[in-house]
């Protein structure tokens, strides 16, 4: 697996789409391209055997830190390695990101063979604010869905390992040129003194090292480099994090209903 999974959503449905895939005698690697040390490395990763990548979405493209780390992961056999995709959104929308994601794999030298897209807690989510956004997904039943993909990939891929037949090029939705995002805002979680207690995971969680610990003790983060996937609140024990946005509002109020997986296959 090729993971960037800054929340953990996109990990659990790889597991569970793994879970369908493999047998007993496959070997299962991890390529974990998440935490910051990930991101400060140079060298080339080739992947075997077949590659199963996963990375959220940020207003509809994949978000630009996978596109970056995956960047440095290529197939063994180009043209010969296949791969399965998914990228996972907080329930809005896709748009580019599956075809983004395509692409992407192509050049490394990989076959596409399979994508979905799930959808899975979205980042500016607060349930506890009463604003949840796509809460506690991916839930069992996208978890089933994963698992059934998970199988059905895993037919076509013998299918086409036994010789039964060639592999076409996939097809997946999305637009060339992709989508342009419009410029960010420079922003950033803010730490509560009275709640923090320099515990440090928010710092283990940054997949970029923004988040540090001053010399008080308390978390602090920097705006250059925040990509504002929100990491640090979800696994903040004392709720200390905070990330005010006026886009949770925007999203509680108008893609809340419930939005399932898209699966595609040759």
């Amino acid at each position: 697996m090729v993971v960037f999974s800054p929340t953990g959503t996109g990990r659990t449905v790889a597991e569970r789409v793994v879970s369908g895939f493999a047998t007993e005698n496959d070997v299962v690697r991890l390529c974990e391209l998440t935490v910051a040390e990930a991101g400060r490395g140079t060298g080339e990763m080739t992947i075997g055997g077949v590659g199963v990548f996963v990375a959220p979405v940020y207003g509809g493209r994949v978000a630009e830190t996978a596109v970056e780390r995956f960047g440095r992961v290529r197939a063994a056999e180009p043209g010969k390695t296949p791969a399965v995709l998914i990228v996972v959104y907080g329930n809005r929308d896709y748009e580019d990101a599956l075809l983004e994601l395509r692409d992407l794999v192509v050049r490394q030298g990989f076959v596409p063979l399979s994508g979905g897209a799930f959808v899975g807690e979205h980042s500016y989510s607060r349930p506890r604010e009463g604003m949840p956004i796509a809460a506690g997904r991916p839930d069992e039943a996208d978890c089933a869905v994963a698992e059934r993909f998970g199988a059905e990939s895993r037919t076509k891929y013998d299918r086409w390992n036994n010789g039964a037949g060639g592999v076409d090029e996939l097809s997946v939705p999305g637009k060339r040129p992709y989508k342009v995002k419009g410029p960010s805002t420079p922003a950033t979680p803010t730490t509560c003194a009275e709640r923090c207690t320099g515990c440090g995971a928010c710092v283990e969680a940054c997949p970029t090292g923004v988040v540090t610990l001053a010399a008080d003790g308390r978390a602090v983060s920097s705006a250059e480099g925040c990509i504002k996937c929100c990491a640090c609140l979800k696994c903040c024990p004392t709720d200390a994090r905070q990330f005010d946005t006026p886009y949770t509002e925007r999203l509680f109020l108008n893609f809340s209903a419930r939005r399932e997986p898209e699966l595609f296959l040759l």
